[in-house]
């Protein structure tokens, strides 16, 4: 995609006011992405919209953008593997650590396994100018079962705000402030798709690890939007600096979409670091503490997030809601 091409694309992206990712152009895997590891556990089907990434013993897989993108609308429909998935991990992330060794920037959706009769959960983590000393995640639970059809995920990424979406609901905002300084995310990236084996931390802290027996673990995509300003690191295009700052760009969430994300986290946020005790004393500076879900995540577990011991007996377990808003 060249830069003007990139900028007419992004210039449209007036729809994505509300989300929706339905009004805009699938692109087949081979127009968009390239293979990136795996041999053949990476397998594109005869459509060559849709794609199979499998993890086994010898490999797990993935793909990755032909292109580097400033700023845009990045989405996949996504439907994950079932039944015992302890240990596994699969990833729709954008980087550029490949290029910025020691000052890169990260989006990430990462979906992390369970053991049979517990369920998927889904994290989100922002990571800008290296600052991996300071993790930036949320996870949630989902109102729905992920490895039983597809679903949609969907990163917004402008100048001054990224919103993650499930579904086209919105279900984590970050704004660019003062306060995160040189932290937020700045410089072009790649858009990635992978499945591995994250056994070490993934589940229960590496407790539960991915088990073989249940090999080929397979995720799959469709559906790919890669609706964003191409860009060359070396020489950036000033088209995407225009088209970061153009009218067309959502400056916000509606007041529906609101309700919609807030109620989604108050229901469905397990984790955030803006309200973990045990890592951060006093939160950092860029969090704004919203009293409902600290009062939601203290409930879920009051060690991490009410900064007490908890006493011993049987630990409360929250059911999945079968809405999400």
């Amino acid at each position: 995609m060249d830069f003007h091409l990139g900028f007419l694309v992004l210039c449209s992206v007036l729809v994505l006011a509300s989300g929706n990712s339905r009004n805009l152009p699938i692109v087949s895997f081979e127009e968009g992405y390239s293979h990136l590891f795996g041999d053949d556990n990476l397998m594109v089907l005869r459509d060559g919209k849709s794609v199979h990434l499998s993890l086994d013993e010898r490999t797990g897989s993935g793909f990755v953008s032909q292109d580097l993108y400033l700023h845009g609308f990045f989405s996949a429909s996504i439907k994950l593997p079932a039944d015992y998935t302890a240990g596994v991990v699969v990833a729709f992330y954008m980087s550029n650590g490949d290029m910025y060794k020691k000052n890169h920037d990260e989006l990430d959706f990462e979906f992390l396994g369970n053991i049979r009769g517990k369920d998927w959960r889904i994290q989100t983590n922002v990571y800008g100018n290296g600052s991996t000393s300071t993790g930036r995640e949320e996870r949630y639970g989902l109102w729905f079962d992920p490895s039983e059809d597809f679903h949609h995920y969907s990163i917004l990424w402008t100048e001054n705000q990224i919103i993650f979406y499930v579904d086209n609901v919105p279900i984590r905002e970050i704004k660019r402030t003062e306060a995160m300084g040189g932290d937020f995310p700045s410089k072009p990236m790649t858009l990635y798709a992978t499945i591995w084996d994250g056994s070490d931390w993934a589940t229960n802290g590496g407790r539960y690890r991915v088990n073989y027996k249940y090999a080929p673990y397979i995720a799959e995509f469709s559906n790919f939007v890669l609706h964003g300003c191409a860009s060359d690191p070396i020489e950036p295009s000033s088209k995407c600096d225009h088209a970061s700052n153009s009218d067309s760009i959502p400056t916000g969430i509606t007041s529906e979409q609101r309700t919609k994300m807030e109620s989604f986290r108050t229901k469905h946020m397990q984790y955030s670091y803006c309200y973990d005790k045990n890592r951060y004393k006093i939160p950092p500076p860029e969090c704004v503490i919203d009293p409902q879900e600290a009062k939601q995540l203290r409930g879920f577990d009051p060690v991490t997030f009410g900064g007490v011991r908890r006493h011993h007996g049987k630990r409360h377990h929250r059911s999945r809601s079968s809405t999400a808003i």
